[in-house]
């Protein structure tokens, strides 16, 4: 297959992601065709489409060529008026009634990536039978007579985001100080201008686009978000919240802890969720057993998927869960599309800090279920290795791990070792990049340090 050809597009856990020097025109243009295929095989051949883009500096050039792929198709196109978070294009889709959308994004990765990725009509992550249908048909583009081209026209999914974000968060935020961090990317203007709309007071941090965000990543780990945590003293602020590129997760900082880790972030959207409503939660495979331990206190239960949105999205369907998320800071709530959404979730952080702060509330859970600690490392590993390597771990399962003897090993998505003192080890491939990830859960931090080093020495024995 030749340089431009489909070869080189895999759709991995959430869209195909590639540097610049490989994320091509033509290529582009190839999964602009293959949607249109895709939707012509579902029977929404000419429904109309959404498409948008993030604040990369190639985003919006990406973004117009898809849309005149999907317009020579047939479907009459939406395009974004400017870059856009991704839960904004994921909610017109579902409030509009469109087929589905492409969203032109690399999420968090460094501004040397791009990315696409399909949203189907029901807003929520493409499964694999939809990403495998789309790789399938991955072609240059083949236009239908110019009689049948649909159009495209620019549009605006922030109004519709915000009604129906104020719909499901009902809170009166007048005086909460919020510092909002947009990390130069497309949650600038959206996120907080929704605090602002819900009554905040907000202080803005890198809420000016950059395509290069600053020079680094779109991450908001606690290493990139010092100016968030800075910013929340220097105003003596009652929350400081940040998004991602796309801002679909969410990071929050308090005036106690700084940057919460999102384990236990998700533990206080759950434990205030249940003080109104019901239901279970689900999370991926590598996120806190402390969730089901709030759940059990509350006679619920918990469903525990593979790593990647798209299956808490799916497990939400189908148990009518409150809350699905996971480790790296990706939420939804019941009553909100199925798309990891950080904007609506920056409103619910800030609407609970609104009744009690959340260091509080963590500290309450802590007290009362046990100290939870976790950590994660990533291990280089080329994406021909992933499996190969995984496979020889498979027939060398150890009995223990730093001490700690192996009490089960599930399989879900790569080894998830449980411990008998009820920590655990997880190795699973990345999605996203030729990297393997060692991830570990226990009560102490030291504890965590040493499960995490014994994880890294395992695939080290077996790369």
């Amino acid at each position: 297959m030749d340089d431009e050809g489909a070869g080189a597009i895999s759709f991995g856990t959430d869209g195909w992601r590639a540097r610049e020097a490989e994320f091509t025109i033509p290529r582009v243009r190839m999964v602009g065709q293959a949607v249109a295929t895709h939707l012509d095989a579902e029977g929404r051949g000419t429904d109309p489409v959404a498409v948008g883009y993030d604040a990369r500096e190639t985003s919006r050039g990406y973004a117009e060529e898809l849309a005149r792929v999907l317009a020579v198709n047939g479907h009459d196109v939406l395009i974004s008026d400017r870059d856009v978070p991704t839960p904004l294009v994921a909610t017109g889709v579902v409030d509009r009634g469109l087929a589905g959308a492409l969203m032109v994004t690399a999420s968090h990765n460094p501004p040397e990536y791009n990315g696409v990725k399909f949203i189907p009509a029901d807003g929520a992550p493409a499964l694999p039978a939809v990403t495998d249908a789309i790789e399938a048909n991955l072609a240059s583009p083949t236009p239908r007579p110019e009689g049948e081209w649909g159009g495209v026209r620019a549009v605006d999914f922030q109004p519709g985001h915000t009604e129906r974000a104020l719909a499901i968060v009902d809170a009166d935020l007048s005086g909460l100080t919020v510092v909002y961090d947009a990390m130069h990317g497309s949650g600038r203007g959206v996120t907080d201008a929704l605090l602002e709309t819900a009554g905040a007071t907000v202080i803005r941090v890198r809420c000016e686009r950059d395509p290069t965000f600053g020079g680094g990543a779109p991450e908001p780990s606690p290493a990139n978000l010092e100016p968030l945590v800075t910013a929340v003293a220097a105003h003596d602020a009652d929350l400081g919240v940040a998004n991602d590129g796309d801002a679909d997760r969410l990071a929050v900082a308090t005036p106690d802890r700084g940057v919460v880790d999102e384990n236990l972030l998700f533990a206080a959207f759950y434990d205030r969720l249940l003080e109104t409503g019901a239901g279970p939660a689900v999370r991926t495979v590598s996120t806190t057993f402390l969730i089901d331990r709030i759940a059990d206190a509350h006679g619920e239960s918990v469903i525990e998927v593979p790593v990647g949105f798209k299956w808490v999205a799916k497990a939400m369907a189908e148990h009518d869960a409150l809350i699905g998320g996971e480790e790296s800071g990706g939420f939804s709530i019941r009553g909100h599309v199925r798309e990891k959404d950080g904007v609506l979730m920056a409103l619910v952080a800030a609407a609970a800090t609104v009744d009690r702060p959340i260091d509080d509330r963590i500290d309450d859970l802590l007290a009362t279920h046990g100290e939870v600690h976790q950590g994660k490392v990533s291990v280089d590993c080329p994406d021909d290795q992933k499996q190969p390597v995984l496979g020889r771990l498979a027939g060398a399962i150890p009995d223990a791990v730093a001490g700690r003897s192996v009490a089960s090993v599930e399989d879900m998505d790569g080894f998830k070792l449980q411990l008998a003192d009820g920590a655990w080890v997880l190795v699973r491939p990345s999605g996203t990049e030729p990297k393997l990830r060692v991830y570990a859960e226990a009560g102490t931090a030291a504890a965590v340090e040493e499960l995490l080093a014994a994880g890294q020495d395992l695939v080290a024995a077996h790369r």
